[in-house]
């Protein structure tokens, strides 16, 4: 039996779907947080500073502790620069040049199977507005859903409530929460950002955008 107003929502460390998190323990639903592992360099700095930042929240009545999930890609990217940590796209490249070949794809097989054996029918993701991935797509959404409900028999949707908003918009909601401890960066120095890296240029850039304070610690700066 499905849980009313419980969802997953697929976190990393980043700044929209930790913002995601909060925003949805905000509108009274009860949110299980999930992290997939899929054995990529950054994973191991990213998880701990989403720990933090779920410890961190001033209000953490409607959030359930954190679930992770492996799901290793390694035997599928081979040298990928996501595994290698080599060649990582930086401040220079375009959004494309991140993307990691059927991640939500990926992210989203297991975990609805978690959902089903859970009681848990919805599953959101933190996609922003002009997101250039196909597996973003309000189609591919909605095509998986009905895939994973006729194959478990638990009714399930996929949400993405960010989705018509920019990462300003989305950085506004977070005002007051603990994003000094959210992690944005694909080629992390130790426990820092690396200031260099696309993501990190893509986080530089949505808090100016925002007019936010940017609580990052980079390196070297």
């Amino acid at each position: 039996m499905t849980t009313p107003d419980a969802l997953v929502v697929l976190v990393s460390g980043g700044l929209d779907s930790a913002i995601l998190v909060a925003d949805q323990a905000d509108h009274g639903h009860l949110v299980h947080p999930v992290y997939v592992r899929f054995g990529l360099a950054w994973e191991g700095v990213e998880e701990a500073h989403l720990r933090r930042f779920l410890n961190a929240l001033p209000d953490r009545r409607c959030v359930r502790p954190l679930t992770t999930i492996d799901v290793p890609v390694t035997d599928v990217y081979g040298a990928h620069w996501s595994v290698s940590g080599a060649g990582v796209p930086d401040e220079t490249t375009a959004d494309e040049a991140v993307y990691l070949p059927g991640r939500n794809l990926l992210l989203l097989a297991k975990t609805s199977v978690w959902c089903a054996l859970h009681g848990v029918g919805r599953i959101a993701l933190g996609t922003l507005q002009g997101n250039p991935f196909a597996d973003s797509s309000d189609q591919f959404f909605a095509s998986f859903a009905n895939l994973s409900s006729l194959a478990l028999g638990n009714a399930l949707d996929v949400v993405t409530p960010l989705a018509g908003l920019t990462k300003a918009e989305v950085l506004d909601m977070g005002r007051g929460l603990p994003l000094e401890h959210t992690f944005s960066c694909i080629a992390p120095a130790g426990e820092d950002h690396c200031g260099r890296c696309n993501k990190c240029a893509e986080r530089r850039k949505g808090f100016a955008d925002a007019g936010v304070d940017d609580p990052t610690s980079y390196a070297g700066a």
